[in-house]
């Protein structure tokens, strides 16, 4: 015959925390009463109650000073209301899996939702988690009471719905009541409340008893997991339930080869112990045997008394956050931990309630054990960098463009925080000009390449230029595969010269020359435009292989000569504005960018030996159009014509 043991079996964290409570409040000589059994457990709750803690089933019956403890179940929250009224002071060894419950409920009924809940409408867990949904709730033990919940619910019902369940849930159980909701009908918020440790002690119960001709399930009988055990553990093979190694002499176990064990959340390690010892001895088999020597001793030192060790991987269960540190109750050890603010990020920015919250589940990294008091200390930057430099490593051989906030600024360059990694930018790879002040970078949202990433290092090399060049490149080749003369774009003037203006094409510049700029002459382009400025260009010639793009930015219709040509006339009579002065003659303005020349000889009906006896800079003057030359873009004005005129 060969028996085995179910890989999680036995206390499970909350009922461990639980007991663990109310026998230090014992040592430190508190007088305790627990609002009911604190466990499921008689062997348990008599040793309690030979140390003197009371059970007791109602607030009323607290005696004065004393302390009462909250049991892993948890309770509504009148009954703290009721507790506090009293005075007495309160030991809260409800479950962080199920102080979770609680929040989520409170929560959703606080937006209105109305609460659905899976599980034993008896069980205190429920009747606690009832406790905070303010009368808005509905129990369901399977999917078939759920399925007649929602047919009779009506169809214009408007309120959201969650959806929880009672931590000790099959979870079988649970994912059938999932497939029937209509999601499509109503707006349901799906919560997994089942405890991790309930779900991998199922599972491990059912992948022993489908290897097994028989399982023994060992807990009480009105615990509701151990009954939930005994159920998973039914569908695969002959399944007895029992509370103490006295029952069995009442089991037929001889027909069976193969036997395995199991145990409830609330089943202390030495009622596993001599279970599994008084089987020995009812086979006739000697315990002192190496092989059941190993074996007992696994019991002792794996499941029930783990010590911890530097460099273990732990899980712990958030129960305070302060400024300097977090503390947490470590799953599946007897111990607290404690979690220094250096050792929850390396973001210097971020305070440690920045980065977790009460009843967060956190996987950490011991760093020290105290010889002491057995307190631990933990560390989840140690987890994260170690996820965060392997997810570096990834990015920098798949070339993965990654993106962060500009945290500090250091001497050479600047860091972000990426992953819980640091990433070191050098101010060459910021993209910024070289003289550039690299402060303008803190604070903002930058996109990145990773240039180094050894593995064994915690910090990490990265670009900026590297993805603006990519992105540029890409561009590039975009606008290549579509650039042809005549081809029109907008795009931002980036830099000015005295010969013109840099255009960015979106990827590629392109340059408007001075001469292109405006249709007046002009000395230098910022008279036309700034940086910054938007302009609609035009590509007039392309060099694909020195990559130089000539752009227009003159448009034939605001060309004041095509102005001129249809509006004036060779006779026609203007108005025109003296621009400058030399000494054959006079310039004068007709419209804005067409300049005509009165001669020397035009301006007046006399000898004129200075022109600027006659005119000056700034002065209008009614002018004859004598001639007219749009190639070359020449025109003759006279004074003298219409003085000839006003004679005859």
């Amino acid at each position: 015959m060969q028996v085995r043991i179910a890989d999680t079996a036995g206390y499970c964290y909350g009922v461990n925390r639980a007991v663990r409570k109310a026998e230090q409040a014992l040592d430190e000589g508190k007088s305790v009463a627990t609002l009911g059994p604190i466990i499921h457990n008689t062997d348990v709750v008599n040793a309690l109650q030979e140390r003197g803690a009371r059970i007791i089933s109602e607030v009323s019956e607290l005696k004065p000073g004393e302390y009462v403890v909250i049991r892993s179940h948890g309770v509504a929250r009148n009954v703290y209301d009721e507790i506090h009224m009293k005075g007495n002071p309160i030991i809260d060894a409800t479950c962080p899996y199920v102080k979770r419950i609680h929040h989520i409920v409170a929560e959703e009924t606080a937006k209105g939702s109305f609460i659905l809940i899976a599980g034993d409408e008896k069980h205190p867990e429920v009747q606690g988690i009832v406790g905070h949904c303010e009368q808005n709730y509905f129990v369901f033990k399977d999917k078939f009471v759920l399925k007649d919940f929602f047919q009779n619910l009506e169809k214009n019902f408007e309120k959201k719905l969650a959806i929880v369940s009672q931590t000790t849930y099959n979870s079988i159980l649970w994912g059938d009541a999932l497939k029937i909701l209509p999601m499509d009908e109503f707006d349901i918020t799906v919560y997994d409340t089942i405890c991790s440790a309930t779900e991998e002690r199922q599972s491990a119960a059912a992948a022993l008893a489908s290897e097994s001709d028989c399982m023994i399930v060992i807990g009480g009988k009105h615990s509701s997991n151990t009954v939930k055990l005994y159920d998973v553990c039914s569908r695969y093979c002959k399944t007895y339930h029992i509370e103490s190694a006295d029952e069995l002499e009442n089991l037929k176990l001889s027909d069976a080869e193969h036997i395995g064990i199991t145990a409830g959340a609330s089943t202390p390690a030495h009622i596993i112990k001599e279970v599994i010892f008084t089987m020995e001895e009812n086979l006739n088999r000697s315990p002192e045997t190496e092989e059941d020597i190993d074996f007992a001793q696994a019991m002792a030192d794996d499941s029930f008394n783990k010590k911890l060790r530097n460099g273990d991987r732990v899980k712990g269960i958030v129960v305070s956050v302060n400024n300097s540190e977090v503390i947490v109750d470590l799953l599946g050890a007897k111990q607290t931990g404690t979690v220094p603010a250096s050792e929850l990020t390396n973001d210097p920015t971020k305070k440690p309630s920045d980065i977790v919250k009460e009843n967060d589940e956190l996987e950490l990294i011991v760093t020290k054990v105290s010889d002491q008091d057995g307190m631990a200390t933990l560390s989840k930057k140690r987890v994260d960098e170690q996820a965060g430099i392997d997810k570096i490593v990834k990015a920098k051989e798949e070339g993965t463009v990654l993106e962060s906030v500009v945290s500090t600024v250091v001497k050479g360059g600047v860091n972000v925080f990426c992953e819980g990694v640091r990433v070191f930018i050098p101010a060459s790879h910021t993209g910024l000009p070289r003289d550039a002040a690299l402060d303008t970078l803190k604070g903002q949202t930058v996109k990145f390449v990773i240039l180094e990433a050894p593995e064994r290092r915690k910090s990490a090399v990265g670009s900026i230029k590297a993805v603006s060049r990519r992105e540029r490149d890409a561009a590039k080749a975009i606008f290549w595969k579509d650039a042809e003369v005549g081809k029109e774009y907008e795009g931002e003037v980036k830099s000015i010269t005295s010969y013109g203006a840099f255009v960015d094409l979106g990827g590629i510049d392109g340059m408007v020359h001075i001469s292109e700029l405006s249709w007046n002459r002009i000395k230098h382009p910022s008279q036309v435009v700034s940086v910054g400025d938007v302009l609609k260009v035009y590509i007039k010639e392309l060099d694909p292989e020195k990559e130089r793009i000539s752009l227009g930015y003159k448009r034939t219709e605001d060309n004041p000569w095509e102005k001129f040509k249809a509006e004036y006339a060779v006779g026609d009579v203007v108005t025109a504005k003296i621009v400058s002065t030399t000494s054959f003659g006079a310039f004068a303005q007709i419209i804005d960018g067409v300049d005509g020349l009165i001669h020397i000889s035009q301006l007046a009906d006399r000898r004129v030996e200075n022109v600027k006896d006659v005119v000056s800079v700034g002065d209008e003057v009614q002018v004859k159009i004598t001639g007219i030359d749009l190639d070359s873009k020449r025109i003759s004005l006279s004074i003298r014509a219409l003085l000839d005129e006003e004679d005859y």
